[in-house]
């Protein structure tokens, strides 16, 4: 399969991200409540480092532990993202050197496997610890059609691939809409959508069916004057993006998986939205979401879009499925917002974040437990992890354990990943793969946040020290 030449927006985005089969089986301390004597699981465990890392082998181990290390460094970090950007990087020897020295490190860590089969066989070792996954073709940004259409036969041969793996090892299949939509084209309809919000009697002949794309808080200054429409062109070019999409949700609809969209920055959310919510008016049903959307909890109107959103589809009889995480493009919002005169859309400080991401978090375990829908929440902090927990207790566990799912990226957060499943939640790992070279912009954010964002990765090292520590005195005595 080809695959398309990387966009130098995605190389220059290096921020902060965060994004489940169980072992056993879904917000506000660490709970020491029993679950009901129907289910296996008991509580929280985060100090058990022997239970926790039962399934981990050494060589994993030590290879995570030093990962964890180097990335705590902050010039080691700087060094090796200035390294992808320099000019001599795109080409030679450098280039090489560089490549193979992730494909050891970051990648093995963080990434899946080059190709859909090496996915399947990570996917199948995750299974055996008690962990799903969530499977994601790594290709990010197109810029014309003929790489929309080459990148669809990858997120399609993924839904494929999973026909072949054990009956719910996959929670989800992950696309990213850049990757099927020219960015061209996602700015033009997000500028037409902002304009619509900014002036209602503006009419939009394109437009399919949505829930609320944005809140009387959300930002609308990309959008400085009136767009032109859509020309014939750009009209022809949105059906086919229509057409991708629909044969994508259908292919799940027919492997029995969901199909779960990537959130991106606020210059292009809004027409992501837009075909996300369109695409779940027509394919969720019979409380089933088949497609699920993200909302990126550090921006100041995710609440506010979070209730617009499951207002409307509760009241039109969709059961919606949503992804919580906190977001992964702080710097870029920050630096669009000031260089326009406006204040961030971000929230001031990491603790309203948390805030936000927990309260969105206890309102939709409290939809699904009484309501149709599910909820994925992603998370590595482990406050939010024992928050979640307690209020599923609240809630009675059984009532939520089959419609919510834990989530970390693969390679991180393996204390809370295990702790939570050991604990009898629905846990999976985000599982990116393809080519080191499709992959590179993924390890460069990964690198990012490593070094301090996130509160889970002192906390993991600390565990992976004392695991090491334990199976070496047992070698040893």
């Amino acid at each position: 399969m080809a695959f398309r030449v990387l966009s130098r927006r995605i190389l220059d985005n290096i921020h902060c991200s965060t994004a489940m089969k169980p072992r056993n089986t879904c917000h506000t301390s660490l709970s020491t409540a029993t679950v009901s004597s129907s289910s296996p699981a008991t509580t929280l465990n985060l100090e058990d480092v022997e239970q926790l890392f039962g399934s981990v082998s050494t060589k994993q181990l030590l290879r995570s532990s030093a990962i964890q290390h180097a990335m705590a460094v902050d010039s080691l970090v700087d060094l090796g993202i200035w390294v992808t950007k320099v000019k001599v990087f795109e080409s030679g020897m450098l280039r090489d050197l560089v490549t193979t020295t992730m494909r050891h490190t970051l990648y093995a860590n963080y990434c899946a496997g080059e190709d859909a089969a090496a996915a399947g066989r990570s996917i199948l070792a995750l299974n055996d610890t008690g962990l799903r996954s969530m499977l994601a073709f790594g290709a990010e940004d197109a810029l014309d059609n003929e790489g929309c259409d080459e990148n669809l036969q990858g997120f399609l041969h993924s839904v494929e691939v999973t026909k072949s793996l054990p009956p719910s090892s996959v929670s989800f299949v992950i696309v990213k809409i850049t990757a099927i939509c020219p960015m061209v084209l996602l700015e033009r309809l997000s500028d037409l959508l902002r304009w619509q919000k900014k002036d209602p009697s503006v009419v939009l002949p394109w437009k399919q069916d949505s829930f609320p794309i944005f809140a009387e808080s959300s930002p609308l200054y990309h959008t400085q004057k009136r767009p032109e429409p859509l020309t014939p062109e750009e009209e022809s070019d949105l059906q086919l993006v229509n057409q991708r999409l629909l044969k994508l949700c259908q292919k799940c609809e027919e492997a029995n998986v969901p199909l779960l969209v990537d959130a991106e920055d606020t210059t292009v959310q809004p027409a992501i939205d837009y075909f996300t919510y369109s695409s779940a008016i027509m394919h969720n049903k019979d409380n089933k979401p088949i497609v699920f959307g993200t909302i990126q909890t550090y921006l100041k109107d995710a609440k506010e879009r979070l209730l617009l959103t499951t207002k409307a589809a509760e009241k039109m009889g969709v059961p919606m499925g949503l992804k919580l995480v906190r977001g992964a493009y702080m710097s870029r919002e920050s630096k669009l917002a000031k260089s326009l005169g406006f204040a961030s859309p971000v929230h001031s400080t990491i603790q309203d974040t948390h805030n936000c991401f927990n309260d969105c978090s206890s309102f939709m375990l409290e939809k699904v437990a009484n309501g149709p829908g599910s909820v994925v929440l992603a998370t590595h902090n482990i406050e939010s992890g024992k928050l979640a927990v307690e209020k599923a207790h609240e809630l009675g566990v059984e009532k939520v354990n089959q419609k919510l799912e834990f989530a970390q990226l693969y390679g991180m957060s393996e204390a809370l990943s295990y702790g939570l499943s050991n604990a009898g939640f629905r846990v999976s790992k985000y599982m990116p793969f393809g080519p080191v070279e499709m992959t590179m912009p993924y390890l460069i954010r990964r690198a990012e946040e490593n070094r301090g964002v996130l509160a889970a990765s002192g906390f993991d090292r600390q565990l992976t020290r004392k695991e090491l520590a334990r199976r070496l005195k047992a070698l040893v005595f």
